[in-house]
């Protein structure tokens, strides 16, 4: 149980300062919004989108993609288990480049796709920033911490 114990402490461990709030919350309220937006509009964003893009089984894929941008954006937003919940949204990411970006790139060159790619680049780094330094001081995880080391 002691191992548990210590992987926890390792995934929830943060840095005792703010720099980790302003972009907790820019991903968390973006991953939310694009959640939320899949299932209010998935002609647009949501399933949709997925067909056009070609994706097999595109309606189970976008409400399963929608669903872990909501669950993974609130977890994010309220800084619970922050290097976990980026994960499933990095790979999200990562898929987004890969169906999306790389396409345009070879179709429509470099300052096209770079253009396209812009949310998808700044989010992946914010991401990369959060699964580093975790979810900073004003953070569930901070909190769990400190009722850990008391």
């Amino acid at each position: 149980m002691k191992k548990m114990d210590e992987l926890f402490y390792r995934i929830i461990h943060t840095h005792p300062d703010y720099k980790s709030l302003i972009p907790r919350l820019v991903v968390g309220l973006v991953f939310l919004s694009e959640g939320i937006q899949k299932f209010i509009m998935p002609e647009v964003v949501g399933a949709g989108r997925f067909e056009r893009i070609g994706f097999d089984n595109f309606e189970f894929l976008a409400y399963f993609v929608g669903t872990f941008e909501v669950l993974c954006g609130v977890l994010l937003l309220a800084g619970f288990l922050v290097r976990l919940s980026s994960i499933p949204l990095l790979i999200i990411m990562f898929t987004a480049i890969i169906s999306t970006k790389i396409p345009t790139l070879m179709e429509e060159g470099f300052w096209v796709m770079a253009h396209a790619a812009r949310t998808d680049f700044a989010m992946t780094m914010l991401l990369i920033y959060l699964i580093i330094y975790g979810a900073g001081k004003r953070s569930l995880d901070a909190l769990m911490i400190k009722d850990k080391q008391n």
